[in-house]
């Protein structure tokens, strides 16, 4: 939850342990990068550090120096915000046990510091220190097992990096397990030795209906590096292709890894998903034996393969990215620009609208106003509150 929009903008950052002026300096020096101007941006920022507690500004000082710098600057933020929670939740509150482990996040005044160990993720991953990545992660979801900042999509990934296969694949099998009806214990990090039988139809199955695609291709990457081309390597593979065909087809094809995350606005399984999970591992699917592996298993592939949307027109895809993706919406494809043309006027309302959706949660994630007649709602929830917001 953006710390704009949640309970945060209501009671303040880490509910009202960040003084209201440091709090509004942050505020105008993350404006100011975000529209590319870190310098006018660092005064701003300096008077928002003042303020120990204000972690946020430690986080996007960090941003502004060369990777060396940049993580001493967030393992001093890590240091005191350590610090400040010990004194305000009592000595204890990191402690296996203790009443705040597995509730962080929910309590508003941990978020600041989660934050904070988010950011050390991803400088750690730049830094190429997977295994410090990794060890990050593992303890954010000792903290919260609920996962409520999304490490679950990159953990197995950081882990495969950090050459911890059978750990990153124990950690999938945990959050994808057939019937599960609980959070993993400790987020999944209770790591076991993985087997290499095949899911059963029932969970293949059901895995096949909603999976996030990110976690899957993570499951097939990990079963071929721990064990080669055997039957449920395949087995997640076709399962990965048809959640995100997105990730496969731009391995496949051999495009250029992204060069940043995607900020914009996502749905489950989505393009933007798909950029973020390229961006972390594709240069472990570009190794030319797992691209071979990959490239060869023609069920897989043939899942990847789309047919033209135009109804009117029954032509199927003969390779991969052969088809053009709508240039406004990326949401459908066309054989040729004759029947995108000649489907058009049939497009044209989704189109407008899907791109009117993502220019809205757009919109609001950067604190600028929606458009006239458009709505936004988010909920919230930490120290026993419930917090909606409506724009």
């Amino acid at each position: 939850m953006n710390r704009r929009h949640g309970m945060e903008s209501k009671l303040g950052v880490g509910g009202g342990t960040v003084s209201i002026e440091a709090q509004r300096n942050l505020d105008r020096a993350e404006d100011l990068c975000r529209r590319k101007k870190p310098r006018k941006a660092l005064p701003f920022l300096l008077k928002a550090m003042e303020d120990g507690n204000n972690l946020d500004a430690f986080i996007q000082a960090a941003y502004l120096f060369p990777l060396p710098e940049a993580l001493k600057v967030l393992e001093n933020a890590e240091a005191k915000g350590k610090e400040g929670l010990k004194r305000l939740l009592g000595a204890t509150c990191f402690d296996d046990g203790s009443k705040e482990v597995g509730k962080y996040h929910s309590i508003l005044e941990t978020r600041p510091y989660m934050r904070v160990l988010q950011a050390q993720v991803r400088l750690y991953f730049e830094a190429g220190m997977f295994g410090k990545s990794s060890d990050t992660m593992i303890e954010m979801l000792r903290l919260c097992p609920g996962d409520n900042t999304s490490q679950r999509t990159w953990l197995g990934s950081m882990l495969i990096s950090a050459g911890r296969t059978a750990e990153a694949l124990s950690f999938v099998k945990q959050w994808t397990a057939h019937n599960r009806r609980q959070t993993p214990s400790r987020g999944g990090t209770i790591f076991q030795a993985p087997s290499s039988d095949c899911l059963s139809s029932e969970h293949e199955q059901a895995l096949s209906k909603r999976c996030d695609g990110s976690m899957l291709h993570t499951a097939a990457l990990a079963c071929f590096k721990l064990w080669g081309d055997c039957p449920v390597a395949r087995q997640y593979l076709r399962l990965a292709a048809r959640a995100n065909p997105v990730i496969l087809t731009k391995i496949l094809a051999k495009i250029d890894k992204p060069r940043s995350l995607n900020h914009n606005p996502r749905g489950f399984n989505s393009p933007e998903e798909a950029q973020d999970y390229l961006w972390l591992t594709q240069n472990l699917w570009m190794d030319p034996v797992v691209w071979e592996w990959a490239n060869n298993d023609m069920d897989a592939k043939k899942a990847l393969l789309k047919s033209c949307s135009n109804v009117n027109c029954d032509a199927v895809e003969q390779n991969v990215t052969q088809f053009k993706r709508c240039a406004a919406c990326k949401e459908v494809v066309y054989c040729t620009p004759e029947c995108q043309k000649s489907h058009w006027k049939a497009h044209k309302p989704t189109c407008k609208q899907e791109k009117q959706i993502k220019d809205m949660v757009r919109a609001y994630q950067k604190g600028k106003p929606i458009p006239d007649g458009a709505h936004m709602a988010s909920a919230d929830f930490a120290n026993g509150m419930s917090f909606l917001n409506w724009a």
